[in-house]
């Protein structure tokens, strides 16, 4: 059954049935019931169609000036303390095989996010190759990352891609869900592995005793368990007021918190990797500084988390040597991965309209 969206354009269809495909995609479509109508449309429109709407498009740019000033009131309180001859000084100070491993562990990131989407292809059970799944992917969240309020920028854009590729708009939506509810998990895992194993270093940063660090981390590990444990024994979808969320099979629970898991430690991978050895400290510290300050920017939903992650970084570590790596990996990880999205989707874009006209 479908029921047609509009929203100051052509009718949009969403296809509520679940298609069919290998095993563990019948066991999806057996498995759970579809996401209400309402609940697509609301989540879908939120994400790709808001934009459109008179009254949004007039808040735009307040919400955005909000947001700029934010990020670049928060850069000016990390940086002004130090001369930009130091930073500098401190950039070309890295070496170039940590610069090198460093660009490699962010690879290994944008790759990893690519199987988020390709599980999320496996859940809605659809056929698409890995080479347009890892297009889709990397050029949404490349750019997303580096906009904010990620959900909207990069859902947008997937839908883009996989809407040309008979993707329909139900199934986008919930692509975007699950590739939300993968990051959500992955970052939920570090988090409660370095709240547990750096009680110390995340009780100085979130102003909480030893213990109460620890019995947050064990609670953030055991939410994950809780997830897995509803995959293994539910078989209708999880019911919140008007809501149906549907949980995966437990194969892809369990899939989607070990990729989202071993994409945040390639992010802080990079970042360790780009500090200064004389720092001494250890991946672990590293990993709880970054995410924390990553949940903070996820929050604030402040570009790039522009300025949140140099404030955490530097509360911790305050060395102008710490500025210098904060300098590069936002370079390597977000505005270098930026521009070749950009350049991705404006090249796409061309060629679509080329065989149009």
């Amino acid at each position: 059954m479908s029921r047609p969206l509009t929203e100051n354009g052509p009718a949009l269809h969403v296809r509520l049935s679940m298609p069919s495909g290998n095993s563990l995609c019948r066991a999806c479509k057996d498995r759970f019931l579809p996401v209400s109508e309402d609940s697509v449309a609301q989540f879908f429109f939120l994400v790709v169609s808001s934009a459109q709407s008179m009254k949004y498009k007039r808040l735009v740019p307040l919400f955005a000036l909000v947001i700029f000033s934010t990020a670049a009131y928060l850069l000016y309180r990390a940086l002004s303390a130090y001369e930009p001859a130091k930073i500098l000084e401190a950039i070309l100070a890295i070496p170039l095989a940590r610069l090198a491993l460093g660009a490699l562990f962010v690879a290994g990131s944008y790759v990893s996010l690519t199987l988020f989407d390709m599980l999320a292809i496996r859940y809605i059970g659809a056929k698409l190759s890995y080479p347009r799944i890892a297009l889709a992917s990397f050029t949404a969240l490349s750019i997303g990352h580096t906009l904010g309020l990620a959900a909207a920028s990069s859902g947008a854009i997937r839908y883009r891609f996989y809407f040309r590729w008979d993707i329909d708009a139900g199934d986008i939506a919930r692509i975007i869900l699950f590739c939300a509810m993968t990051t959500t998990l992955g970052l939920n895992t570090l988090m409660g592995l370095a709240l547990v194993l750096q009680a110390n270093v995340a009780a100085k940063l979130l102003g909480f005793s030893q213990p109460g660090a620890i019995a947050l981390g064990a609670a953030c590990l055991a939410l994950n368990v809780l997830y897995v444990a509803l995959a293994a024994v539910l078989r209708r979808p999880l019911a919140i007021k008007r809501w149906e969320i549907p949980i995966p099979p437990v194969k892809l629970a369990i899939a989607q918190i070990s990729i989202g898991t071993i994409n945040f430690c390639f992010v802080a991978a990079a970042l360790y990797e780009l500090l200064p050895a004389a720092a001494g400290v250890g991946y672990f510290a590293v990993a709880t500084v970054y995410v924390i300050a990553n949940a903070a920017s996820i929050i604030s939903h402040v570009p790039g988390g522009l300025g949140v992650l140099e404030a955490v970084v530097i509360h911790v570590l305050p060395d102008v040597s710490m500025i210098g790596a904060l300098v590069v990996f936002r370079f390597i990880y977000f505005l270098l991965p930026f521009i070749i999205g950009v350049a991705l989707f404006a090249a796409c874009e061309l060629r679509q309209r080329s065989r149009q006209s």
